[in-house]
């Protein structure tokens, strides 16, 4: 027997003890229509848009040399290139135990599972239902007596399936759409990890700063002190004001002010390591040391067009581009026919010994197809979202290379300057240093006067000061163009020579 109801062929029937076989042409003449204009499927592989990106051959600031210096590159330990055994300590513990990372994975973890479901609808669906019931009628009759009513038993045990055929690859695009999602969020956890080992190390090294900081500002405290006991002795021997050691005084004051506001950086730094390896502040112990004691790695760029495998901010904007790309094709998917299939077969009987004979079988076909006419525009109002949402996306993702290349060009600047700004500033000290010890001299042989020395201690402190900073700004540099290429590189496979 075969039906028509609102657009569906639907066969159902009990199998016959003999077995014979029915030819069913119904279903596959509807199904042949649709069949036909599956080639029409690659229009909705259309709008993809295209990034049009302007790829620089080299980068401004980076010498042809440095450009092609492959044994400079970042290795994928680049931190290890400061060569500091602590610091090298502290990453790896902040990169195994750090929250922001264990947050990151569990986005993974969901962005995996959502891209299971939504792979489910390629698949059929099964299910399987059995009942029992037993019934009885109402033994009362209208006349107010009462009549024998029978017991009834129904026993049924069947599996139901469907399946959706993709012509138009609506589930396949939805599909598709969450493996790049999934994509993403591991580029989202590598992103999170470098930006952990980045502020790691600049926590590390602005705590190095700050001990040195510390430390010169205590000497400078010392060298005061020295120069206010020389002034009251020339007090006592009448050859200096109470004007001069007030003076002093003050510049005394002044450097012994400046101590615990570094003490306090100190602190919060290792504070801010504490928090970046998941523990408390009390378990934590960071000897810290000198940043003198801090390398100083040749890196170099590599090509511009590395740049775009290699960054993983611009790999998650594209897996993000083409995650949207998909979601478009599913949205366009949606305003064009559906075709489903469903089954379902089993055995039903009043008898549970019969239950599984051939007579008590039983089975049901059908096709449906559904195509949207009016909706209100809501199928299109969802793919202009989508396309929305495409346009956006692909504008973050040329933003990201764009901001690729120029944080790398900042970096390559900032590294030569911050090295000619040291330089400098180690001139400056050693002349100062020079300035401060005559003047030094001549205070204790009483030929300068006290405007001299103040203006040569006041030079002295600042340029040591300027100097150290000026160092933390170096290595800051460096960590920040490790930041700007992506962090650490695979190695290049060797190309062997073809043999003859």
């Amino acid at each position: 027997m075969v039906t028509r109801r609102g657009g569906n062929c639907v066969r159902s029937g009990t199998k016959a003890a003999s077995g014979t076989k029915t030819v069913w042409r119904p279903l596959w003449t509807m199904l042949m229509g649709p069949c036909l204009m599956l080639t029409l499927g690659g229009c909705l592989l259309a709008d993809k848009p295209d990034p049009a990106l302007d790829i620089p051959q080299s980068y401004d600031r980076s010498s042809p040399k440095a450009a092609i210096a492959e044994a400079a590159l970042p290795s994928l330990d680049w931190w290890r290139g400061f060569r500091s055994r602590e610091l090298t300590e502290i990453i790896e513990q902040a990169r195994e135990a750090n929250l922001d990372i264990a947050a990151a994975i569990a986005r993974i973890v969901q962005a995996d599972a959502q891209a299971r479901t939504s792979g489910a609808a390629l698949l059929p669906s099964v299910t399987l239902d059995s009942s029992g019931t037993r019934s009885r009628a109402s033994r009362s009759s209208a006349s107010g007596g009462s009549s024998g009513g029978s017991e009834t038993n129904n026993l049924q045990a069947t599996l139901t399936a469907s399946y959706e055929i993709d012509f138009w690859g609506k589930n396949r695009s939805a599909l598709r759409a969450a493996e790049q999602t999934a994509v993403a969020s591991r580029y989202d956890r590598e992103v999170v990890g470098l930006s952990t080992v980045v502020s790691a190390a600049n926590a590390y090294f602005q705590l190095l700063t700050a001990q040195d900081r510390l430390k010169a500002a205590r000497q400078n405290l010392a060298s005061a002190n020295r120069v206010l006991d020389l002034i009251k002795q020339r007090v006592n021997a009448g050859t200096a004001s109470a004007l001069e050691t007030a003076q002093q005084e003050s510049v005394v004051n002044t450097q012994r002010a400046t101590i615990p506001p570094l003490e306090q950086t100190v602190v919060q730094n290792r504070n801010a390591l504490a928090v970046l390896m998941a523990r408390s502040p009390e378990s934590v112990r960071v000897r810290g040391g000198t940043l003198r004691a801090i390398a100083y790695p040749r890196v170099t760029p590599g090509l511009p067009s590395e740049l775009l495998t290699q960054r993983p901010d611009i790999r998650e904007a594209e897996a993000k581009l083409a995650s949207a790309n998909a979601n478009v094709e599913n949205a366009r998917a949606q305003m064009l026919p559906s075709i489903t299939l469903t089954g379902e077969g089993g055995y039903q009987s009043a008898v549970l010994r019969t239950l599984m004979r051939p007579e008590s079988a039983l089975f049901s076909l059908g096709a449906g197809l559904t195509q949207p006419i009016f909706d209100s525009g809501s199928l299109q109002g969802n793919l202009d979202l989508k396309k929305g949402l495409q346009d956006e996306l692909l504008q973050n993702y040329r933003k990201a290379v764009i901001s690729g290349f120029s944080d790398v060009e900042n970096a390559l600047d900032g590294i030569r300057q911050t090295a000619i700004r040291e330089r400098v500033l180690a001139d400056v000290v050693n002349s100062s240093q020079r300035a401060f010890d005559i003047s030094e001299q001549r205070l204790r042989e009483g030929t300068t006067d006290m405007v001299t020395v103040l203006q040569t201690q006041q030079t002295l402190y600042s340029a040591v000061d300027s100097q150290i900073q000026a160092r933390l700004s170096r290595v800051q540099a460096i960590v920040t163009l490790y930041e700007a290429l992506g962090g650490g590189w695979l190695p290049k496979p060797v190309e062997a020579n073809n043999a003859r």
